[in-house]
């Protein structure tokens, strides 16, 4: 019998990205973000692009090499979300 594998919600997704560049103070390299988030390129490249488009993030190039900031709309985000997960938790939940 093989274990059920568990899948992460796209806002579980956001929140590990979040919480990595959070981890960070703020900014971080996509290889970064990539081992820290767990996801492949490909997923990280979307994710990227939709928190971009939506404003969590902005991508910083400075001398050839590409970060990503959280804005303050990232960080918002990223304080609701921990306190959405703490009320879950009280009642065994969990996003």
């Amino acid at each position: 019998m093989r274990p059920t594998k568990k899948y992460r919600s796209r806002l579980r997704i956001i929140s590990d990205i979040l919480s990595v560049l959070a981890e960070e103070g703020g900014s971080a390299g996509p290889t970064r973000i990539l081992y820290g988030a767990n996801l492949s390129h490909d997923r990280l490249v979307r994710y990227l692009a939709e928190m971009e488009q939506k404003g969590l993030v902005r991508r910083v190039v400075d001398d050839g090499k590409t970060r990503y900031e959280m804005t303050e709309k990232g960080w918002r985000l990223l304080r609701e979300v921990r306190k959405i997960e703490e009320f879950l938790r009280a009642f065994g939940l969990e996003i």
